[in-house]
């Protein structure tokens, strides 16, 4: 594995998730059409998104969207200034575990551009832990999504 492009309070400061909203732990690797981040928040008796004591595999898709906020500011960096977003569709989810927090390796989430503008971005992603995949889908991401309001 290759040391930490970023660190978590690195990631806090580029996405609107801070304290323990924040997920992710470490982004591993980036290029203009996907990141590789890691996560072992799942892991947490307190992770904010436990519900009746357990992490929902559902929940990964939040990860998912937290890498992906990361990519489009990384990306952002090179081209403009960051836009907001809002995660407006998700698609051919695949969830493979009822929950994340059975999983005792760290989380491994991958997020690819698939087609993007200046207004709208898809990412295929998936999330695993070990050598199982957890779950799997697409998003769809609005961007400049401060007019809508």
């Amino acid at each position: 594995m290759t040391s930490a492009v970023l660190n978590r309070s690195e990631i806090a400061a580029l996405i609107p998730h801070d304290g323990r909203m924040c997920l992710l732990d470490r982004v591993v690797d980036w290029q203009d059409e996907i990141i590789h981040c890691i996560a072992v928040s799942h892991r947490d008796a307190d992770n904010p998104m436990r519900l009746d004591g357990r992490l929902g595999a559902v929940v990964g898709i939040e990860y998912a969207a937290q890498a992906m906020a990361i990519h489009g500011a990384l990306r952002a960096r090179r081209e403009s200034a960051a836009k907001k977003g809002y995660l407006t569709r998700v698609q051919q989810v695949q969830m493979h575990v009822e929950t994340l927090d059975d999983c005792a390796e760290p989380l491994f989430i991958e997020a690819r551009l698939l087609i993007g503008n200046h207004q709208i971005v898809r990412y295929a992603f998936s999330v695993t832990g070990g050598d199982r995949l957890l779950l799997a889908g697409q998003a769809t991401v609005m961007l400049d999504a401060a007019i809508l309001g």
